[in-house]
């Protein structure tokens, strides 16, 4: 079947949706829409996890705790319901693990055989390049102390930055990071020291030798230029359709950079250029693209989700507008503080702003729109059943619709229907 050059609006959604694990995931084979919603459906496994992470390429952690913390979402939107320490399991779960800590689309878990992929960003790190302006200046400045810290580490980890013996003063504008914390950070990104394992959300430090498995660790460094095209052929496949800014973006990586690499699989026949249906600038797929017929996923999305990280995409692909609205003043905020967008039928269909109200066993609707483009109608009794499954997954006996919006109404009464 010969390759298209050009693809419609739709079919580039429907690309996009697959290739991020939608809708077909499920451990029994079925589309997620039912996932978890039977008795009989095989429980998540490791195998499933790292299956759909490699799949991925890496899924960002963040901290923000008011619904559960990011790094969790993911896989139960695109699994169903599973154990959330299966993850804590596979990314801290000794030197049997098979995910590990760094900066990939800012802080990640990542497959460890990726590792190797990224020892090109620890050398410019511990050159002071490639990192935050003042990690880099505090770096140079303080050579001798963040030597002591490596030592202190090396002679009793994991830590965590409050336990060092010197944790220094903080600084108001560097998220309170005391001098401690700096140190650790900047060996981190320099890859001389690694994640063992978090108390709570608290990251404890140390050497990559005692966390990682050997075999990763002794596995040979890439040349750097090979190891971002491995980057971008892992972006472009968790893309299934993406621009070079899509493509850089994934990883993180910079323009010069990304732009070299992507040329140079586009010379290899790795990358195709193709058009799409609306977008102002070239695209990239892979040379075994297929088009589903289909991609009819329901799922709610981590603010931080890869199907929707990188905002001008997720305006290309769906024609929604999503903003990161946490650090906006609660006057100015359109959709809600913590919004998970709901994908429905192959369109962003509306969004929530959730929180758990773990006291009161309450899953919390704070507020409830609907995409200019969906009937509230349409949209209310599938999203019902969806945060049911969402509070029933973490331990929550109710969904309560708790604020205004469009949606708020119609979401309500379907999920008195629903019986919640």
């Amino acid at each position: 079947m010969p390759r298209p050059d050009s693809l419609s609006l739709r079919e580039a959604r429907r690309v996009a949706i697959a290739a991020q694990g939608f809708p077909n995931s499920a451990p029994n084979g079925a589309p997620n829409v039912a996932a978890g919603a039977t008795p009989d459906a095989d429980p998540v496994e490791a195998r499933h996890a790292r299956r759909l992470i490699g799949r991925l390429g890496l899924v960002q952690i963040d901290s923000v705790n008011v619904l559960v913390r990011s790094h969790y979402l993911p896989l139960f939107s695109r699994l169903g319901p599973y154990e959330a320490a299966l993850l804590d399991r596979l990314a801290y779960g000794g030197k049997r693990r098979a995910l590990f800590e760094y900066w990939g689309h800012e802080a990640s878990l990542i497959p460890v055989e990726q590792q190797p992929l990224f020892r090109w960003r620890m050398a410019r790190a511990e050159r002071g390049e490639g990192t935050y302006g003042e990690l880099a200046r505090f770096a140079a400045e303080r050579r001798p102390y963040i030597d002591a810290v490596l030592a202190e580490v090396a002679a009793r980890g994991p830590m965590g930055a409050s336990e060092l013996s010197e944790a220094g003063r903080g600084a108001g504008g560097w998220w309170g990071w005391s001098d401690g914390k700096r140190a650790l950070e900047h060996l981190f990104w320099a890859g001389l020291v690694t994640t063992a394992g978090r108390r709570g959300f608290e990251r404890l430090y140390d050497l990559p030798e005692r966390v990682l498995p050997a075999a990763i660790l002794d596995a040979p460094t890439p040349e750097e230029a090979e190891a971002q095209r491995a980057l971008l052929r892992i972006a472009a496949r968790a893309h299934g359709v993406a621009t070079e800014r899509d493509l850089r973006d994934y990883h993180r990586l910079d323009l010069a950079d990304a732009r070299l690499r992507i040329a140079e699989l586009v010379e290899a026949g790795e990358l195709l250029p193709v058009t799409v249906e609306g977008w102002d600038r070239t695209a990239y797929v892979t040379p075994d693209l297929r088009i589903p017929r289909k991609a009819p996923a329901r799922a709610l999305l981590s603010p931080f989700d890869s199907l929707i990280w990188e905002r001008q995409r997720t305006e290309r692909l769906f024609g929604a507008r999503i903003r990161l609205e946490i650090y906006t003043p609660a006057h100015k905020r359109e959709h809600g503080y913590y919004v998970l967008p709901f994908l429905m039928d192959e369109r962003i269909a509306a969004r929530v702003d959730l929180k758990s109200d773990r006291k009161a066993a309450t899953l919390l609707v704070q507020a409830a729109h609907a995409e200019p483009h969906a009937s509230v109608d349409a949209v209310a009794p599938p999203l019902a059943v969806e945060l049911r499954r969402l509070a029933g997954w973490l331990g929550l006996e109710r969904v309560t619709v708790a604020g205004a919006g469009d949606l708020a109404p119609a979401l309500a009464g379907a999920l008195r229907l629903d019986g919640v």
